[in-house]
């Protein structure tokens, strides 16, 4: 009998203790249940799209992985700084297009095969080299990480050299990244396409089983060659309504419950309960289709961000849990963050004069809305009162929306044909990802990029690519600080919010805390 049915007691009758206080219409309440003890609950966002670390992009499903996986570095707890994992230690050639890393000895993945500088050169190569006889078992999104790789090879048993075309400032962080977690080579051979359902790591935790839209459940990996696992198991729920999580919460369904609701925050400031905040490298915005309609117009796109009230949003929809946001870059990277930028103000006589400019008086934009998702915070409410901003200054704005999975798959692939523009959310670990994948024009969905919205400027593109070979952080930051400029004049979106990032725990658990990587590192955690 598995993990998962031994718990499913516990949880269906967590899950019927949610049904009660909604259908009394009860706002708070104690837990009138508990989970398993030894096991973690999770309340997710979503169900997830894959297990597979290369072939995924969004942080619900890396909050899973980080748990599963590890890369050869990871980033020290409680900053974004770069730590050895799987490797111990590494060297940069001096033109720094070389890194040599001395592995970890001893390690096992969870199938029992070994963990060496083979199977390190088998991860990389099936991501960027086309006739990897795995490739086929992608596609592979963000290999952008890695484009600067040449060569990935083997020294001997526990050394690897990677190659890089030219010297790229963040390849250390982008290892750090959950596209860097290293999968077992066998077990993608066993597996092929399906690898994403049957993920084989060396993490703390071995993958148990998953119950499409039930629960995805991992055990403590007995055999771990670090500290043991905090817990026996964990079990992450998709529970993609919010009001819906918090039921669960307050109930006791789950045990921990992240991206809470700003109206519902103050639910949990009582006993039996505790709140867990974070800054991070959060933005929030509306991708612009800049290609054709109404916004391939610099001025109707202005125009979109004098339109919308965002101190409205981050104080009434979000309740204060963020800040305006003023251009592409959050500031969480303060040495590379333009503080000379201030945000679109609110300004609707101005959003009007530059429609009537335009001559796009009465635009009909059609609008892409998630349900939830990574980040995306109350994208409802938030799409809603956006809708209401656009339409008080001339413009015409039909809503569609999609459930989180779905949303992505006809978002990412670009909105030629289909939108005119869509809620979208980033955390990111590098003041380079963000620009480099959403807004070059090398980056347009069919080159394999995020620039869903076809944004082009060969200056901004220009200063990406000098930015990311530099070795120099003045000279990046000076770059990058400069594109901001630019690209906020150009508005290929709205920006919108800077988030700090929230968790609630039961006060059961211990040992927790959020990442300014947005990641859900849970080896340590502990449920009493």
């Amino acid at each position: 009998m598995s993990l998962y049915s031994l718990t499913r007691r516990g949880l269906f009758a967590a899950a019927a203790s949610t049904a009660l206080i909604a259908g009394l219409g009860l706002t708070t309440a104690p837990a009138i249940a508990q989970t398993p003890p030894g096991v973690l609950i999770v309340g997710q966002i979503a169900e997830p799209k894959a297990l597979d670390p290369a072939a995924v992009t969004a942080v619900n499903d890396f909050r899973i992985l980080v748990n599963l996986y590890e890369g050869l570095v990871q980033y020290k707890s409680g900053t974004l700084e770069v730590e050895p994992a799987l490797a111990t230690s590494w060297e940069v050639s001096e033109d720094g297009t070389e890194y040599t890393f001395k592995l970890r000895e001893g390690v096992m993945f969870h199938d029992g095969t070994p963990f060496n500088a083979e199977a390190v050169k088998f991860n990389f190569d099936r991501m960027l080299n086309e006739d990897h006889p795995y490739h086929d078992t992608g596609p592979f999104p963000l290999a952008f990480f890695f484009s600067s790789v040449a060569s990935t090879e083997a020294v001997d048993e526990y050394t690897v050299k990677f190659t890089l075309n030219e010297p790229y400032a963040p390849f250390l962080s982008n290892l750090a990244y959950p596209t860097g977690l290293i999968v077992s080579p066998a077990a993608v051979e066993a597996s092929g396409a399906d690898f994403g359902r049957n993920p084989v790591g060396t993490g703390p935790f071995t993958f148990a089983e998953w119950r499409s839209n039930e629960a995805v459940v991992i055990e403590r990996n007995p055999d771990y060659w670090g500290d043991p696992a905090g817990t026996e198991a964990v079990v992450f729920r998709p529970i993609t309504d919010a009001n819906t999580r918090v039921a669960e919460m307050l109930s006791g369904g789950i045990d921990m419950m992240v991206e809470v609701p700003p109206t519902a925050l103050s639910e949990f400031q009582g006993e039996g309960y505790q709140v867990v905040e974070q800054a991070g490298p959060h933005v929030w915005f509306l991708i612009l289709n800049a290609k054709e309609g109404p916004f391939a117009d610099k001025l109707v796109r202005q125009a979109a961000n004098y339109a919308v009230n965002k101190e409205a949003l981050v104080n009434e929809v979000l309740e204060g849990t963020a800040d305006v946001a003023a251009g592409p870059t959050p500031p969480a990277f303060a040495w590379a963050y333009n503080d000379s930028l201030d945000p679109y103000p609110y300004d609707p006589e101005k959003a009007k004069e530059l429609l009537a400019e335009a001559g796009a008086e009465g635009a009909e934009l059609t609008f892409y809305v998630t349900e939830g998702g990574s980040g995306m915070l109350d994208p409802i409410p938030m799409g809603t009162a956006i809708q209401a901003d656009l339409n008080a200054v001339g413009f015409d704005v039909k809503i569609e929306t999609y459930e989180w999975n779905t949303f992505l798959g006809e978002v990412n692939p670009g909105l030629e044909g289909k939108a005119d523009m869509a809620e979208m959310a980033w955390m990111t670990n590098d003041p380079d990802t963000l620009p480099y994948l959403a807004l070059r024009t090398d980056a347009f969905p069919e080159n394999g990029g995020f620039n869903s919205g076809y944004y082009s400027n060969p200056e901004v593109d220009e200063l990406l690519e000098k930015a990311r070979v530099s070795t120099d952080q003045d000279e990046r930051a000076a770059l990058y600080k400069e594109m901001q400029e630019i690209v906020q004049d150009d508005a290929p979106w709205v920006f919108v919010a800077n988030w700090k990032q929230n968790a609630v725990t039961t006060d059961r658990v211990e040992n927790f805390a959020l990442q300014p990587s947005f990641l859900l590192e849970l080896e340590g955690v502990v449920k009493n």
